[in-house]
């Protein structure tokens, strides 16, 4: 039984033998005449052909050389940074774990955390070094300037840099990696040396920080290096004629800086529907300079807002918890709870016992308040609290419920998205979804709610919970900085009755 496997085999490699010997002889019948015409060209060109065997016979021989280091083939070896840069392709590089190669060769990243890695791609800690140990912000440095459709790889050529030093510094760290997210105007800095080369390149990283790749002994090192910003401290106030916008233009303010002013007296004044004519505001706040340039503008340090005669102080003040605002009297400006939980553009209903229901066409009690803003608008969660109900129903569509502490329950409806579910703790100003025209509902809104004690109450006017005051610690040195503010703010105030008058 065990013969006919054999016999089967020595017939199978006398077939393969006589297949590969057929090949033999037709790639020799097919090379025949290339031989004979090789003859020919060698003595029709003698001299030609002599070059060429001689660059064959040098290319045998340096082989033969390299062969002999050792070197295992295919291995890849370590590059000392100090030699010259590897030539790398961007087209035959293999795309970085979070980059992506773009069709113009550039390498597109995110910024992340300040890591410095060594040549190794270990991290090190270099928070306790000096800041002239890493790099040295009086160095010689040599500026470029980002032009239209610039890539980092062609600005590394303009300063006669290799693709290789590019690759070695876009992939040391998350911050580096955003180095090639380069705009039309960005500066970035090289610090070269004639004898040495590449020492160092330096970009802005963000408003308030240089980040700077050094050539050290180890390897490429980054770190974090502060700007020199300088602060002045100005004074704005204005009176109210049209609106709080408008108002704030001609006071000098920025559509941000007037936002941010609303937010602080956000649970005092309703800026949708309670301002009026006359009334008036005055603030003092931080700008910040670099290099003699406005860059932004910085911290509001103490506003005053006067609305239907009454008046309202606040004053930024720090304490362990960071910084707040708080009245004359060292309580927070901020609430336990938001007055109205997004940025609506009007009210479409208002609280109302006795409302007529535009989609059942009866009267029923209309128990909270219809915020009419776009769709997708956010909402937030109004006080610190827990999710009691996340769902939807035919009525209200998707909705959102949360309780708080001292039995206040406040509800969400008509929501576009749900971003929490039963049972998750929140945060004042946290987004718990937006805002749409889900369930009975006419069009893209939100209907919320104010519960005490199971008792709905009108959002806009029941009397809000207050934060916890200045612990008594604080108050020695709050009561110093306030009287100097409030005197500050009682001259800045004065400034809309001198316009009002027409005096200087």
């Amino acid at each position: 039984m065990a013969s006919r496997p054999r016999k089967g085999l020595q017939q199978r490699i006398q077939f393969l033998n006589t297949r590969a010997a057929s090949a033999f002889q037709a790639l020799v019948r097919g090379l025949k005449p290339l031989a004979v015409r090789g003859r020919e060209g060698i003595v029709q060109r003698p001299v030609l052909a002599t070059t060429g065997l001689v660059l064959v016979a040098a290319g045998v021989f340096l082989g033969t050389i390299g062969s002999d280091s050792g070197q295992p083939a295919g291995e890849v070896r370590s590059v000392d940074l100090a030699a010259i840069e590897p030539i790398i392709d961007p087209a035959e590089t293999p795309p970085l774990a979070g980059l992506e190669l773009g069709q113009d060769n550039s390498l597109e990243g995110t910024n992340g955390l300040a890591v410095t890695r060594g040549p190794s791609g270990h991290t090190e800690d270099l928070s306790g070094m000096e800041q002239g140990d890493l790099a040295d912000q009086d160095r010689d440095w040599t500026s470029e300037t980002v032009r239209s459709g610039d890539t980092l790889e062609r600005i590394f050529r303009r300063v006669e840099l290799g693709p290789g030093l590019l690759h070695q510094v876009v992939t040391l760290d998350d911050d580096t990696r955003g180095l090639a997210r380069i705009r039309p105007g960005d500066q970035i800095d090289f610090h070269l040396c004639p004898d040495e080369g590449f020492k160092a390149i330096r970009a802005e990283l963000d408003d308030e920080n240089w980040l700077v790749v050094e050539k050290t002994e180890e390897g490429l090192a980054s770190q974090r290096l502060p700007r020199a910003l300088e602060v002045e401290v100005v004074e704005a106030a204005a009176e109210i004629r049209s609106n709080l916008f408008n108002a704030g233009s001609q006071a000098g303010l920025s559509d941000g800086m007037i936002m941010r002013l609303a937010n602080i007296f956000g649970w005092d004044v309703d800026f949708a529907l309670d301002i009026r004519p006359g009334d008036n505001f005055a603030l003092i706040y931080e700008r910040i300079y670099r290099d003699g340039n406005f860059l932004r503008d910085g911290n509001i340090i103490a506003a005053r807002f006067t609305n239907r005669g009454n008046t309202y102080d606040a004053l930024r003040f720090k304490t362990a918890d960071g910084a707040d605002y708080f009245n004359p009297e060292g309580r927070p400006m901020r609430r336990a709870f938001l007055r109205a939980p997004l940025n609506f553009t009007r009210v479409t209903s208002d609280f109302n016992p006795r409302r007529f229901h535009p989609v059942t066409r009866r009267t029923q009690p209309h128990n909270g308040i219809d915020y009419g803003a776009p769709t997708g608008t956010p909402v937030w969660a109004s006080g610190d609290g827990r999710v009691i109900e996340s769902g939807y129903g035919r009525a209200n569509g998707n909705y959102v419920f949360i309780r708080h502490g001292n039995n206040i329950v406040t509800r969400y409806l008509h929501l576009n998205r749900r971003h929490v579910n039963r049972g998750d703790r929140v945060r004042q100003g946290e987004t718990i979804g937006t805002v749409g025209a889900t369930g009975m509902a006419t069009g893209p809104h939100l209907h919320y709610e104010f519960l005490v004690d199971g008792t709905h109450r009108n959002p806009r006017t029941v009397d809000l919970p207050e934060a916890d005051p200045l612990p008594e610690a604080y108050l020695p040195r709050f009561e110093e900085q306030r009287q100097e503010l409030l005197a500050r703010l009682d001259e800045a105030d004065l400034y809309p009755l001198r316009v009002a008058s027409g005096s200087e």
